[in-house]
């Protein structure tokens, strides 16, 4: 069967994205399909797949598979990818509305064709250590914070993704360094099990465990670069430590477009 697919990107985060609204063309549980679509040797390549399906409630669903074949949790780049995607089939001008494992998300599609795309709301963030913080921002994240990166973001990050706290259920990892006013991600993925040039949970996450460890209040505009490009996070913080009003914008843009036979 003939498959077509669009593939997009953001800020090096990629993803194969299949309309999936008159036809089914791959089941949820396809696991080895999806993964052959993300392998980058036999297939199209990819962090992920996104499938764009009808919703009742909004203007369409965002399922999401890791590159692993394994639906999985909210990715906030994907997020993006997904809205610039839509609004190229027409179902929306500049602002949406769609559904996602984690709920509803609403979209903004600005002039300079950057996204806004607003992140669900924030109540907890566990301080481990002085260093370290354990939240979720529609996916889990490990978030810490260091004077250098690891030489080996893979190495480092699995062995904390694969520790006896996180191995069964598996955690997004992040290491983050500050710059003056700018926060510097490096993430290894659960699911796609290497580091990736970018992830819109955990930028986000990161941006918002930044905003805990200074003890930032109120509203709050954060700048956050990684491997492939930067991204800003703006976000009201409690005195109670909750954070709400949470929305990451960035890029979201089309590679190529194709038909790929399984």
């Amino acid at each position: 069967m003939d498959i077509p697919f669009v593939k997009y990107q953001g800020t090096g985060n990629d993803f194969v994205m299949i309309d999936h609204r008159a036809k089914i063309l791959i089941h949820h549980n396809d696991v080895g399909n999806i993964e052959l679509l993300c392998d980058r040797k036999f297939g199209i390549g990819a962090d992920g797949l996104i499938l764009l399906e009808k919703s009742d409630i909004a203007d369409f669903k965002m399922v999401y598979f890791n590159s692993d074949g394994k639906q999985s949790s909210m990715c906030g780049n994907g997020g993006r990818c997904i809205v610039a995607f839509a609004a190229s089939l027409g179902l929306f001008n500049d602002k949406a509305t769609f559904e996602a494992i984690d709920g509803l998300h609403h979209a903004t599609i600005h002039n300079d064709g950057t996204i806004s795309l607003q992140m669900i709301d924030v109540e907890n963030i566990q301080k481990l250590s002085d260093f370290s913080y354990e939240l979720n921002t529609g996916s889990p994240h490990f978030v810490e914070f260091c004077a250098e990166f690891p030489s080996d973001i893979k190495f480092a990050g699995s062995a904390i993704r694969y520790s006896d706290k996180y191995k069964d259920h598996g955690i997004n990892v992040n290491f983050v360094k500050s710059v003056e006013s700018l926060i510097e991600v490096a993430t290894y993925e659960r699911g796609v099990e290497d580091e990736t040039l970018s992830c819109g949970t955990g930028v986000t996450a990161c941006a918002l465990a930044y905003a805990q460890a200074q003890n930032l209040l109120g509203d709050q505009n954060l700048a956050v670069h990684t491997k492939g490009g930067t991204l800003s996070v703006s976000l009201f913080r409690n005195e109670n430590g909750s954070c709400k009003n949470v929305w990451l914008t960035g890029p979201a843009l089309k590679v190529f477009e194709g038909l790929i036979s399984i």
